[in-house]
């Protein structure tokens, strides 16, 4: 496509790093430990002869066990499949591809009985019944949640403990402390193992390679390209990188979601800063500005429910009407012992932090949370690159579209682990993807220094953060080539580390998801253009697919979305629920959402059974 006198931005194929000194294989490798990486490595491990599970710290130290807010998911006989699809295209504003969302819609119930039958303990009402709330963006109450505000330790716990128990099968090998670098492919560019390095807390030491018939990423987001995220330290975005530097397509990276209740710790606060959960709003908490006036009415019929992108605008928007650099949640009617029983954790950090939501008003500001975009996947978790899946928030199965609706990525995560690994039973049974030789990667390596990181960081989030305009997204692309070219120069004759591996990769996708941003002259989910403050179907009703070319510069293709897309679609929020409840055709009822004593026994191929788990 024409890039409109955008500057050329060059990606490496390959970082700095020493020549692997250690050589292992396997059948499939697993990169990542959240609920993605864990659920594919599981329904893997009886069907192939080796998985290789990698994660960069330990286990549980993914962006999984943050998710406070909970798992979205039609469980009750009041909601259906159509309505839950319907708030998530609502949410993606007219990007989402329909067809994925209706897979993870169709398949996340029996994704999620799946997960309680593996040992995942969700919150119950009095009568034994699953608790379901309601969060930003969906008219029904259907996310569960455990221990109040533990839903993503909760299912982190569940899926290691079903990992224990297999730990001596010699079919699946865990590496922990292990940092991906760079993808290998052979000669006709086939995925077919990575290099990896394993501090001295693994199992082995050092730059090493790892070969293998298939490659899954799961290594989460790119949060820390931000100077304020709710992401914790380990996600820099290594694995979008390494597919990016591979040739693999990147999609929709500049969709970034910013949470808008994250709460305020003062000018300067960095790193991941503490989240206030959506469900506190859904159990009625509310936004208010220094004045204690409520600015959500009036701003959506969702009021202070409405999905993310649209309240984070509008807290954008009072603060700066008021010249204030927060707003406030104001959490204390709901009575100090309904907080501490529903978010006791929350709670526990909002205290440790000074502020008692009982009893004051929690100051709040938009932060970066989550991205929309990734390695662009078809409905099997196959990236463009043969050999190479995509999984979780490393991925663009297209089910966010624009705009993440609330919950959903815990589900998707689930639905789609089960694909890839049904995928990749079916081909490596079938002789596909037979063992190759990855050859030697042409072209000089980048290194940045580790010291530079907070350069990228805050070159990000001053002009491809929250708002963003033409003149900002250019000198973010400028400082950034800057910090490239000291990639390339600065002490030529070492070898990295992770430190400054992991910063050269937020480097890379700084670089991407800013001329992607570049590329889309309107505001639309969570992309916010103070210079294009409306959305545009006419002109930019797309994706942006981003791909390494040969010569190394990075090459734009914008793929249009069919305009049915937006059909029976009220972007502006104001379908009338009763629509939604016209038309059950989709077949979910009932019947098959409700969940007796012994109603569900995991189907054949599912993580584990009930018999293995014991």
């Amino acid at each position: 496509m024409p890039q409109r006198g955008l500057p050329d931005v060059t990606v490496p194929r390959r970082l700095r790093a020493a020549a692997p000194g250690w050589t292992t294989t396997a059948d499939v490798i697993v990169v990542g430990s959240g609920v993605a990486g864990l659920t594919t490595a599981l329904r893997l491990r009886r069907r192939v002869d080796r998985v290789l599970l990698v994660t960069k710290t330990v286990l549980d130290e993914g962006s999984t066990a943050w998710a406070q807010g909970g798992i979205a998911a039609v469980m009750s006989p009041e909601d259906s499949a159509a309505e839950h699809i319907h708030d998530t295209l609502v949410a993606g504003v007219g990007l989402c591809d329909v067809d994925a969302v209706e897979a993870l819609v169709h398949e996340g119930t029996d994704a999620v009985w799946d997960l309680i039958a593996l040992g995942a303990e969700f919150d119950r009402g009095d009568t034994g019944g699953l608790s379901l709330t309601r969060e930003g963006g969906h008219h029904r109450d259907r996310i569960l949640h455990a221990g109040g505000d533990a839903t993503g330790r909760e299912i982190s716990r569940a899926l290691i403990a079903a990992l224990d128990r297999v730990r001596d099968d010699p079919g699946i090998e865990v590496i922990e402390h292990a940092l991906v670098v760079d993808l290998l492919a052979d000669a006709d560019a086939r995925v077919c193992g990575v290099t990896l390095h394993v501090i001295g807390e693994g199992q082995v030491d050092g730059v090493g390679a790892a070969h293998a018939r298939a490659v899954v990423l799961a290594t989460g987001g790119l949060g820390q390209i931000y100077a304020s995220t709710t992401n914790p330290s380990v996600a820099t975005g290594d694995g979008m990188a390494a597919a990016l530097r591979a040739g693999a397509v990147l999609a929709d990276l500049e969709f970034v979601q910013f949470h808008p209740t994250v709460l305020w710790l003062g000018e300067g606060s960095r790193g991941q800063q503490p989240l206030i959960s959506e469900a506190v709003r859904g159990e009625g908490a509310f936004l208010v500005d220094e004045t204690g006036e409520r600015f959500m009415q009036g701003q959506h019929r969702l009021a202070d429910l409405a999905p993310r992108d649209v309240v984070a605008r509008a807290i954008i928007a009072r603060m700066r009407e008021t010249g204030t650099d927060h707003v406030y949640l104001d959490c204390r009617h709901l009575g100090a012992e309904f907080l501490e029983s529903r978010f006791p954790s929350i709670v526990q950090r909002c205290r440790e932090l000074g502020f008692d939501p009982a009893t004051q008003l929690l100051p709040v500001a938009p932060a970066q949370h989550y991205a929309s975009g990734g390695v662009r996947t078809d409905l099997r978790g196959r990236s463009s690159l043969e050999g190479l899946y995509a999984c979780g928030e490393t991925s663009c199965t297209g089910v966010h579209g624009a705009n993440r609706l609330a919950s959903n990525s815990l589900l998707e995560g689930l639905v789609f682990a089960r694909r890839i690994a049904d995928d990749l039973t079916a081909r490596l049974g079938a002789g596909e993807l037979p063992e190759t030789t990855p050859v030697a990667v042409d072209g000089e390596p980048e290194l940045l220094r580790g010291k530079r990181r907070l350069d990228v960081q805050r070159a990000m989030t001053a002009g491809s953060g929250t708002v963003r305009s033409a003149s900002s997204l250019a000198a973010t692309q400028e400082t950034l080539a800057a910090l490239a070219a000291r990639a390339v120069t600065d002490d030529a004759d070492k070898p990295g580390g992770p430190k400054s591996w992991e910063t050269t990769n937020l480097l890379h996708l700084g670089r991407a998801l800013t001329y992607a941003a570049a590329l889309r002259d309107e505001t639309r989910g969570g992309h916010v253009r103070e210079d294009f403050p409306a959305r545009d179907d006419e002109h930019f009703l797309h994706h942006v697919h981003l791909k390494r070319s040969a010569s190394g510069v990075l090459a734009a293709e914008v793929v249009p979305v069919p305009r049915s897309n937006l059909a029976g679609l009220d972007l502006d929020g104001s379908v009338p629920l009763d629509r939604l409840d016209e038309d059950r055709a989709d077949g979910v009822g009932p019947a098959s959402l409700t969940n007796p004593a012994g109603r569900h026994t995991p189907s054949v191929g599912s993580i584990e059974s009930v018999e293995e788990t014991q």
